[in-house]
């Protein structure tokens, strides 16, 4: 199994998936816009080769490399789990004849308006919505849909440039700071609960699947710098109050023509029960939601993934042990990180619970909260029972300060 991996490097959770692969058995040959210098050792052992591109953002000439440098030899796979590169790795899937998702039905997972046109085709309740190009157009939009409204890229990722607009006020400011990109989604504003649902899915079926509950809700999040942001998965997936949430998510993997691998999709539970889809990637989570999983059911998704976009096979049980709750801090300050409070009493109290702790040490400069969901680093905790985890996801949200200057 010879496989093209597309950004091998960077994001860093790409480095496991490349070791994924190379476990299963494939031969890795990666491409990339990081100098082969600068690859650490540990991917370079599971690199059968390495293209360097000087623009990896540049799909026709990306192409146009890959196809030189693989003249001559045959692949059976090209595969990016990188939400920016997941058209890309289409693209050349088509461009060599191999299989996978094509254009099509990739784009319908990268475009949200269109992935909502397609879903709520399927019968699936969607949130009202326009793409919107101009100010014209987003003024228009919004006096179709009302306020509040969600304005958001059409191809973005998590959370970023994405606003909740309450009054015309509001949205003459948003469009302010939106200028840079290039087209949106004005779309209904969904008040809930929200959830993921995540799969690997071996023909659009789901082999592994996961729900996570964001505590508080992503944007509520992305707005107030003094929130630890909170995701606990659920253990336990067979309550009734997220049935109508997993049902819904596995209509929609139909209604999008998944093939194999990752899906990402984020949800509503309103308070009346209904579930309302939100958007869907066809590509892992992000913010070490998978490392969470590893620790909810004690296996390795960054080979399992490799393993079903290989072979089409999932081999682990999927059996859910724990609730595993990630809480992502925030100094207080801007700077260099100088103190941490609250750190060794946590441990002492939880610290049989704590799998990872990774928060930035003294001397280490604060990272941008409005650009990265990890912040200035991150405690995770499992626990069998979901009052516990949550118990002592929020000790960490509360108890613990970071400072910097």
């Amino acid at each position: 199994m010879k496989v093209v991996f597309l950004a091998p490097s960077y994001p860093p959770e790409m480095q496991q998936y490349t070791r994924g692969l190379a476990e299963v058995g494939a031969e890795v040959y990666g491409v990339g816009d990081t100098p082969t210098g600068s690859l650490p050792a540990e991917l370079k052992r599971h690199l059968t080769d390495y293209l360097v591109v000087p623009r990896l953002m540049d799909e026709d000439d990306v192409i146009a490399r890959v196809t030189g440098w693989l003249r001559g030899r045959e692949v059976d796979r090209v595969l990016s789990n990188w939400e920016p590169l997941v058209i890309l790795a289409a693209r050349l899937r088509e461009r060599f004849g191999l299989p996978g998702m094509s254009v099509d039905s990739v784009r319908g997972f990268r475009d949200k308006q269109l992935m909502k046109e397609r879903v709520e085709a399927a019968g699936i309740r969607v949130p009202r919505s326009a793409r919107v190009r101009t100010i014209k157009e987003a003024w228009a939009a919004a006096e179709q849909i009302g306020f509040p409204l969600i304005l958001k890229p059409i191809a973005g990722a998590g959370s970023a440039d994405t606003y909740k607009v309450e009054s015309p006020a509001e949205l003459e400011r948003v469009l302010k700071q939106m200028l840079h990109v290039g087209e949106a989604s004005c779309e209904e504003f969904i008040d809930g609960e929200e959830f993921t649902f995540d799969t690997v899915s071996i023909d659009g079926e789901p082999a592994y699947s996961n729900v996570a509950s964001y505590l508080p809700k992503p944007l509520i999040a992305r707005s107030d710098e003094r929130v630890s942001p909170v995701i606990i998965t659920v253990r336990d997936l067979a309550q009734p109050k997220l049935q109508t949430g997993i049902e819904l998510g596995r209509r929609v993997l139909r209604a999008l023509g998944m093939g194999d691998g990752f899906t990402h999709m984020e949800w509503f539970r309103k308070p009346d029960g209904e579930a309302v889809f939100g958007e869907i990637g066809c590509r892992p989570p992000g913010a070490h939601l998978v490392d969470q999983m590893n620790y909810t059911c004690d296996i390795d998704l960054f080979r399992e993934w490799a393993r079903v976009a290989c072979w089409k096979q999932f081999a682990p049980p999927t059996e859910r042990k724990y609730n595993a709750a990630i809480v992502f801090k925030r100094a207080l300050g801007k700077g260099r990180i100088t103190r941490i409070e609250g750190l060794e009493n946590y441990m002492k109290r939880y610290g049989s619970w704590v799998v990872e702790e990774r928060l930035l040490r003294p001397g280490t400069p604060r990272r941008n909260w409005k650009q990265t969901l990890t912040s200035d680093g991150h405690i995770l905790v499992r626990h069998p029972e979901w009052d516990e985890a949550h118990r002592m996801a929020f000790a960490a949200a509360d108890e613990i300060r970071l400072y910097a200057e």
